[in-house]
């Protein structure tokens, strides 16, 4: 799964870092952001020191001594903890993702309303639609809280294969980020963070 990882991101942008740390006995934790300001997240055997950022293509090639690129790593990341606030049904998110690619390819087609729709416009309105809403009724720091999924968090965890093979798939919070995680690993958002890799 790991180098179907590194493949994926390197399929949505070329240029993707990842971000390894440390993540407990003979375990990594890669991060990188994905081109549309989500973070995704995946556990690989290993072991690393200490953080350190380098490039996707070096790490999928083997590079034995990858070149550092901690200063070009700008994103935050999400608190080490985090609270799980619903569970839902891995194929209600794959029929959520299936939807939105048929709106999306109906509406490159014919438009909206009869209107044809810029490409980039009708795709950032996509990914800023809400997929769900958990509403948190159990007690806890979270309850009475309105948690809104966004359909970035849903294309993320699908294009990155982190959705694939998975029976249910968590949403979570921790902070002002809302994840939903499978066993394969976690997509994140934080909705003041920028949506876009600064150029």
């Amino acid at each position: 799964m790991g180098d179907d990882f590194l493949t994926r991101l390197l399929r949505l942008d070329p240029a993707s870092l990842v971000r390894t740390r440390p993540a407990g006995p003979d375990a990594v934790a890669w991060w990188s952001m994905l081109p549309w300001g989500v973070l995704a997240t995946r556990t690989v055997a290993g072991s690393v020191s200490a953080d350190r950022t380098v490039s996707a293509a070096d790490l999928a090639g083997g590079t034995a001594r990858p070149a550092n690129r901690d200063g070009d790593w700008r994103w935050a990341l999400p608190p080490a903890t985090s609270d799980a606030v619903e569970v839902l049904p891995a194929a209600v998110v794959r029929d959520i993702a299936a939807a939105a690619a048929r709106t999306l390819r109906e509406a490159m087609e014919s438009g909206v309303d009869g209107r044809p729709v810029g490409s980039r416009a009708l795709r950032d309105a996509l990914l800023d639609h809400v997929a769900v809403t958990v509403q948190v009724d159990r007690p806890g720091p979270h309850e009475g809280r309105n948690v809104p999924v966004s359909l970035r968090l849903v294309q993320a965890l699908t294009r990155t294969g982190l959705l694939e093979g998975a029976e249910s798939v968590e949403v979570r919070v921790a902070g002002p980020w809302t994840g939903l995680a499978t066993g394969e690993g976690a997509v994140w958002y934080r909705a003041s963070a920028p949506t876009l890799r600064p150029l």
